[in-house]
């Protein structure tokens, strides 16, 4: 007999057939590849109840006391954090309510009157309106946050005992704002122009009228689309709209600032679906998944395109919400599944080890770690978790099962009779094996197995899978496993 290395290469390979994930890893949840070895991500455990409501927004940040701060918006109010987990309703009075779920019309009454044939659903078209989420920000310790259904841009001065109010001569009808790295406040979708971009003056956030004796101006952009949303990039901010990208360079009056389009077809999905990392600023788009880190933006090649764009509800695709996870290199996309409202999937790329993995979680918005020591995601009922804490995933399940495993070309049955395990500690992960003997042909289970020294498995196929399941919260490692495999005949 010969020992045969289930050498399965990191991240998760989820495109096309099964067959073409051979050797690779093609379902997954919660767990990382770190140096080739793969093991769980870390766990969460609960900071705190905000709202009752999903959460679309989160900022952290620190006041001039160094008390540290999160925000979060809903779709109808907005709320203030304090670490001892002290929370403050500080919804603006007036506040416009918007949306919890995007609303769309494909039936009747949805479109032009005429067009298309009567009773015929219309995917094009159709009248839309996404689900509410906030743009937050800091300005100084103040926070600033606009609703992308009220359009007023708010800032609220840390008194507990205040709500938000509208920043004084401030453009209204905005989708967006942002403050840039140079302290100006840029108004997105100013006036209810969806392609305007108003600031104020440096450094003085209630003068936005231009003069020659300061810095306010605005912009309209050249662009097919409308503005989605605005990030801090190095030395720059970058634009997104939904159909392309743009950059805006400060260089001083009398232009103030520089805007250069630097992207096409690669707009971005939703208003929170752009997170930045010290690699670039990483966004989803329609489609495909888009990197910007200074020389123009660039499509991602990515291994699960057909696995999240092929099973995404469209029609909540508003609430796709973009973190980074600086400490570990990765950048993490919450999305809902085709048969779910709220996000109840995860999609993350490592940009350190270029690889992508899959799985399920229930996170509607959160923040990195930085402001705070771990990052902070919340939860479709407004709960927020401390996460890459400790080990404890819920009793979600967490594992990793691979594409199809087969000799040569897989013309050859294979009798496996044992598995020798590669990990840290014996028992803190086990295995099963599912086998065929034809690609389309029905599959035949086998485990779960416990692992030992030799672990005694007895199957035979042409070809398969492996997967890899945590039995307890442990930090485990699983390297390359070995099974003996006996060559059978080409039958």
């Amino acid at each position: 007999m010969a020992l045969l290395p289930l050498t399965v290469q990191p991240g998760v390979y989820a495109n096309g057939t099964k067959l073409q994930a051979a050797g690779r890893w093609n379902e997954a949840s919660l767990v990382r590849w770190t140096n080739g070895t793969m093991g769980p991500v870390g766990g969460w455990q609960d900071r705190g109840t905000i709202t009752d409501q999903p959460v679309r927004a989160a900022f952290a940040w620190s006041d001039l006391s160094a008390d540290r701060r999160l925000a979060a918006g809903t779709f109808e109010g907005l709320f203030s954090m304090l670490e001892s987990g002290a929370v403050t309703d500080i919804t603006p009075a007036g506040l416009v309510v918007g949306l919890v779920d995007a609303a769309i019309n494909t039936g009747y009454g949805g479109g032009f009157y005429g067009l298309g044939l009567y009773g015929t659903e219309r995917l094009d078209g159709a009248s839309y309106s996404e689900a509410t989420t906030w743009a937050l920000d800091n300005f100084g310790e103040l926070l600033i946050a606009c609703s992308s259904a009220d359009g007023v841009i708010y800032e609220w001065d840390l008194n507990v005992a205040n709500n938000g109010v509208a920043v004084t001569n401030a453009p209204i009808g905005c989708a967006s704002v942002m403050v840039t790295e140079e302290r100006f406040i840029f108004a997105f979708g100013a006036s209810g122009n969806s392609r305007l971009v108003k600031w104020c003056d440096r450094e003085a956030r209630t003068v936005w009228t231009a003069a020659a004796t300061n810095e306010a101006g605005e912009l309209e952009l050249q662009t097919a689309g409308k503005i989605m949303c605005g990030v801090r990039t190095r030395g720059q901010s970058l634009i997104l709209t939904d159909q392309d990208a743009h950059t805006a360079t400060y260089q001083g009056p009398p232009f103030v600032y520089g805007f250069e389009r630097v992207g096409t077809n690669c707009g971005v999905v939703s208003r929170k679906g752009c997170a930045v990392t010290e690699a670039g600023a990483f966004w989803m788009g329609y489609g495909s998944f888009f990197l910007y880190a200074g020389a123009g933006a660039q499509e991602l090649p990515c291994d699960v395109s057909d696995y999240v764009f092929g099973d995404i509800n469209a029609a909540q695709q508003s609430k796709v919400y973009a973190v980074s996870n600086a400490k570990h290199g990765e950048v993490w996309w919450f999305y809902p599944s085709s048969g779910s409202l709220e996000n109840d999937r995860y999609v993350a790329y490592s940009y350190r080890e270029n690889h992508w993995s899959i799985g399920e979680i229930v996170r509607t918005a959160g923040v990195d770690s930085g402001v705070f020591s771990t990052p902070i995601w919340l939860d479709a009922e407004g709960i927020a978790y401390d996460h890459e804490v400790g080990l404890s995933h819920d009793g979600a399940a967490v594992f990793a099962e691979s594409g199809p495993i087969q000799i040569g070309s897989g013309d050859q049955t294979m009798m496996i009779t044992d598995l020798i395990p590669d990990e840290v500690t014996a028992g803190d992960v086990e295995v099963t094996f599912k086998s065929r003997f034809y690609p389309n042909d029905a599959e035949s289970t086998f485990g779960p197995f416990a692992m030992a020294n030799p672990t005694s498995v007895r199957f035979s196929g042409r070809q398969f899978t492996m997967k890899v399941q945590a039995t307890r919260n442990a930090a485990w490692r699983a390297g390359v496993m070995r099974v003996e495999a006996k060559p059978g005949s080409l039958r």
